[in-house]
Protein backbone atom coordinates (compact mmCIF):
# COMPACT_ATOMS: atom_id res chain seq x y z
CA UNK A 1 0.00 0.00 0.00
CA UNK A 2 0.90 3.36 -0.91
CA UNK A 3 0.81 5.88 2.05
CA UNK A 4 1.17 9.40 1.17
CA UNK A 5 2.34 10.92 4.66
CA UNK A 6 1.37 14.88 3.65
CA UNK A 7 -0.74 16.65 6.60
CA UNK A 8 -4.24 16.26 5.94
CA UNK A 9 -6.43 19.47 7.24
CA UNK A 10 -7.51 18.18 10.50
CA UNK A 11 -9.25 21.90 11.37
CA UNK A 12 -12.41 20.04 12.22
CA UNK A 13 -11.44 17.00 14.25
CA UNK A 14 -12.15 16.48 17.65
CA UNK A 15 -11.25 13.34 19.67
CA UNK A 16 -12.54 11.83 23.20
CA UNK A 17 -9.46 11.49 25.21
CA UNK A 18 -9.54 9.92 28.89
CA UNK A 19 -5.72 10.97 29.00
CA UNK A 20 -2.46 11.79 27.90
CA UNK A 21 0.85 10.30 29.41
CA UNK A 22 4.16 11.35 27.46
CA UNK A 23 7.38 9.85 27.80
CA UNK A 24 5.84 6.07 29.31
CA UNK A 25 7.98 2.91 28.32
CA UNK A 26 5.34 0.58 28.62
CA UNK A 27 3.14 1.48 26.10
CA UNK A 28 5.56 0.02 23.44
CA UNK A 29 9.35 0.42 22.38
CA UNK A 30 11.10 3.52 23.68
CA UNK A 31 9.80 6.64 25.11
CA UNK A 32 6.29 7.35 23.76
CA UNK A 33 3.44 9.47 23.89
CA UNK A 34 0.34 6.92 24.71
CA UNK A 35 -2.90 8.80 24.13
CA UNK A 36 -5.65 7.22 25.45
CA UNK A 37 -8.87 7.16 23.87
CA UNK A 38 -12.41 6.89 25.26
CA UNK A 39 -14.86 4.08 24.45
CA UNK A 40 -14.70 0.20 24.86
CA UNK A 41 -17.19 -2.12 24.38
CA UNK A 42 -14.70 -5.07 25.34
CA UNK A 43 -15.10 -4.53 29.03
CA UNK A 44 -12.69 -7.19 29.74
CA UNK A 45 -12.65 -8.51 33.67
CA UNK A 46 -9.82 -7.17 35.52
CA UNK A 47 -9.30 -4.13 32.84
CA UNK A 48 -6.53 -1.31 34.15
CA UNK A 49 -8.29 1.49 32.25
CA UNK A 50 -12.21 0.80 32.69
CA UNK A 51 -12.42 4.53 33.54
CA UNK A 52 -11.49 5.02 29.70
CA UNK A 53 -15.12 2.38 28.56
CA UNK A 54 -18.02 4.79 28.64
CA UNK A 55 -17.78 6.97 25.20
CA UNK A 56 -17.94 10.27 26.84
CA UNK A 57 -15.13 9.62 29.37
CA UNK A 58 -12.21 12.24 29.80
CA UNK A 59 -12.30 15.21 27.47
CA UNK A 60 -12.87 16.57 24.30
CA UNK A 61 -9.68 17.72 22.47
CA UNK A 62 -8.85 19.03 18.83
CA UNK A 63 -6.15 17.06 16.68
CA UNK A 64 -4.06 20.37 16.76
CA UNK A 65 -3.55 19.77 20.74
CA UNK A 66 -2.26 16.70 20.24
CA UNK A 67 -0.21 17.09 17.43
CA UNK A 68 1.28 20.13 19.33
CA UNK A 69 1.56 18.15 22.51
CA UNK A 70 3.53 15.16 20.12
CA UNK A 71 5.69 17.71 18.47
CA UNK A 72 6.58 19.46 21.66
CA UNK A 73 7.46 15.99 23.52
CA UNK A 74 9.17 15.04 20.60
CA UNK A 75 8.30 11.23 21.01
CA UNK A 76 6.83 8.37 19.25
CA UNK A 77 2.84 7.79 19.71
CA UNK A 78 0.90 4.93 21.37
CA UNK A 79 -3.14 4.47 20.62
CA UNK A 80 -4.51 3.02 23.60
CA UNK A 81 -7.66 3.38 25.36
CA UNK A 82 -10.57 2.23 25.78
CA UNK A 83 -10.37 0.94 22.24
CA UNK A 84 -8.83 3.37 19.63
CA UNK A 85 -10.62 0.52 16.88
CA UNK A 86 -14.17 2.71 17.98
CA UNK A 87 -12.48 6.16 16.48
CA UNK A 88 -11.36 4.38 14.26
CA UNK A 89 -12.46 6.38 11.21
CA UNK A 90 -11.85 9.64 12.81
CA UNK A 91 -8.20 8.62 13.92
CA UNK A 92 -7.32 8.17 10.25
CA UNK A 93 -6.08 12.27 9.22
CA UNK A 94 -4.59 12.40 12.34
CA UNK A 95 -2.61 9.26 12.34
CA UNK A 96 -1.41 10.77 8.87
CA UNK A 97 -0.68 13.48 10.48
CA UNK A 98 1.45 12.12 12.68
CA UNK A 99 3.43 9.82 10.01
CA UNK A 100 3.94 12.85 8.49
CA UNK A 101 5.71 14.36 11.72
CA UNK A 102 8.23 11.12 11.05
CA UNK A 103 6.99 9.44 14.26
CA UNK A 104 5.76 5.65 14.89
CA UNK A 105 2.52 4.39 16.14
CA UNK A 106 1.52 1.60 18.11
CA UNK A 107 -2.03 0.61 18.62
CA UNK A 108 -3.93 -1.22 21.31
CA UNK A 109 -7.05 -2.97 20.49
CA UNK A 110 -9.13 -5.63 22.13
CA UNK A 111 -10.11 -6.43 18.46
CA UNK A 112 -8.36 -9.70 16.86
CA UNK A 113 -6.16 -8.75 13.36
CA UNK A 114 -7.62 -10.95 11.00
CA UNK A 115 -11.18 -9.86 12.48
CA UNK A 116 -10.53 -5.87 10.98
CA UNK A 117 -7.57 -6.00 8.60
CA UNK A 118 -9.73 -6.15 5.58
CA UNK A 119 -12.91 -4.46 7.41
CA UNK A 120 -13.27 -0.72 7.01
CA UNK A 121 -13.00 1.43 8.94
CA UNK A 122 -10.00 -0.14 10.58
CA UNK A 123 -8.30 -1.31 7.31
CA UNK A 124 -7.75 2.68 6.60
CA UNK A 125 -6.39 3.11 9.85
CA UNK A 126 -4.01 0.00 9.97
CA UNK A 127 -2.12 1.56 6.94
CA UNK A 128 -0.71 3.87 9.35
CA UNK A 129 -0.04 1.88 12.34
CA UNK A 130 3.58 0.50 12.82
CA UNK A 131 2.47 -2.00 15.68
CA UNK A 132 -0.43 -3.11 16.73
CA UNK A 133 -0.79 -5.22 20.42
CA UNK A 134 -4.24 -7.08 19.72
CA UNK A 135 -6.60 -9.19 21.54
CA UNK A 136 -8.81 -8.71 24.61
CA UNK A 137 -7.17 -8.75 28.03
CA UNK A 138 -7.53 -11.95 29.74
CA UNK A 139 -7.87 -11.96 33.12
CA UNK A 140 -6.69 -15.75 33.53
CA UNK A 141 -3.95 -15.23 31.04
CA UNK A 142 -2.39 -12.46 32.51
CA UNK A 143 1.36 -12.54 32.48
CA UNK A 144 3.32 -9.46 34.00
CA UNK A 145 6.31 -10.51 32.37
CA UNK A 146 5.31 -9.94 29.03
CA UNK A 147 6.41 -7.32 27.55
CA UNK A 148 3.78 -4.29 26.45
CA UNK A 149 0.81 -6.55 27.00
CA UNK A 150 -1.20 -8.09 30.23
CA UNK A 151 -2.16 -11.44 28.49
CA UNK A 152 -0.33 -14.37 26.83
CA UNK A 153 -3.43 -14.32 23.97
CA UNK A 154 -2.63 -10.71 23.16
CA UNK A 155 -0.39 -10.60 20.17
CA UNK A 156 2.65 -7.60 18.90
CA UNK A 157 2.32 -8.00 15.38
CA UNK A 158 4.62 -5.49 13.49
CA UNK A 159 2.62 -4.23 10.43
Amino acid sequence: MNKEHTAPDLSDAIYRVSGIIDGTAVDGSGLRTSIYFSGCDHRCPGCHNPQTWPFDAGEKMSAETLLERIADNGFNVTFSGGDPMYQARALVPLAKAIKAMGKTIWCYTGFVYETIKDREPYASLLEYIDVLVDGPYMESLRDPDLPFRGSSNQRIIHL
